[in-house]
């Protein structure tokens, strides 16, 4: 087995995936934590009580909003979720133990096999695993392979990861409000801008470029090409057409045309969100929806990471560095 796939496999473990998953509250919190101590440092010294009541209530709702997401997305889209570590040990157990009690391996096999009831195997004990065609079926058990999602589901996938994405956005909102209205007397002011930049966020860096690699996976379907190559650059191709060069002007003319007349009393015309290099960033998860729709698992773990910096910043009402509350 060439070296490139057998880095796919290793990642696509299912122990490896569900091992990255248990850890990502850990990571969430790692990350929260950092990003608290280094906001409240910079805050000017009489505003850091102030701003750690803000900051941390915007950084906890948006972490569990985006722990909770897979979870929630999965069962209003009717999605399998995702299984546990113990679940897939004991399933190993039972494909490793079945196989072995009706085929003869090499010692060396054997233990590859073993190990795989509960362990993540190396790129070495990858190669072994996948080296004869003769023992395909037990390796693509254990690793399944990569499926080109069909047109049929492809709705459905873009449904959970845009429910996905829209959860850690609106938890961050939330959180930002509470901590907002706990500080401020003028708290109401503070919420269009957070409006604002939720709209941003999911539309420009979530929503849009789900729509826009769905709508070209769907033509690319439409046409019998089956091609991995051809999928993602028609997906990349589609992002940036709807996500990319879109979203931004979709989401300000929204935040110009429906939330300032609304609810702001500063209807200011030039009040407009421009991508930085920051936002230009998020859009690696985009990378994670071009996987996730080409079959590929090991991404997945990542978006709660990915999608709770699009929380904090619609949390915070974050509208460019020169507009910046600094007080936030």
């Amino acid at each position: 087995m060439p070296s490139v796939s057998a880095i796919g496999k290793y990642l696509d473990q299912p122990l490896l995936t569900a091992k990255i998953n248990k850890n990502v509250p850990a990571m969430l919190t790692l990350g929260s934590a950092a990003v608290f101590a280094n906001a409240v440092k910079e805050s000017p010294r009489d505003e850091r009580k102030k701003n750690a009541i803000k900051i941390g209530t915007t950084l906890a709702a948006t972490a569990i909003s985006a722990v909770m997401a897979p979870k929630i997305a999965a069962y209003v889209t009717g999605r399998a979720a995702s299984k546990s570590l113990s679940q897939i040990k004991k399933m190993n157990t039972e494909i490793v133990d079945d196989y072995l009690k009706n085929n003869k391996v090499g010692e060396k096999l054997k233990d590859v096999l073993e190990k795989a009831k509960t362990d993540i195997l190396s790129l070495k004990e990858i190669k072994l695993l996948f080296k004869d065609k003769e023992h395909a079926d037990i390796a693509n058990k254990l690793i399944p392979p990569p499926d080109n999602i069909s047109s049929k589901d492809i709705f459905r996938e873009i449904g959970w990861l845009s429910l996905y994405g829209a959860i850690p956005v609106a938890g961050g909102i939330t959180g930002g409000v509470i901590g907002d209205k706990i500080t401020e007397k003028k708290w109401k002011d503070k919420v269009p801008n957070k409006l604002k930049e939720g709209v941003y966020q999911y539309l420009a860096n979530i929503f849009l470029c789900n729509i826009g690699a769905g709508a070209a996976l769907g033509v690319l379907e439409k046409f019998n090409i089956r091609s991995k190559a051809a999928r993602c650059l028609g997906m990349l191709s589609g992002i940036l057409l709807t996500g990319v060069i879109g979203g931004s002007f979709i989401a300000n003319y929204i935040g110009k045309k429906v939330i300032n007349p609304l609810i702001s009393k500063d209807n200011n015309k030039n009040d407009v969100r421009t991508p930085e290099l920051l936002d230009l960033s998020l859009h690696s998860d985009d990378i994670a929806t071009i996987s996730l729709l080409s079959g590929l698992k090991w991404i997945e773990p990542s978006l709660p990471l990915l999608y709770s910096v699009s929380g904090y910043r619609a949390g915070i009402g974050y509208r460019n560095s020169n507009k910046t509350d600094k007080k936030q």
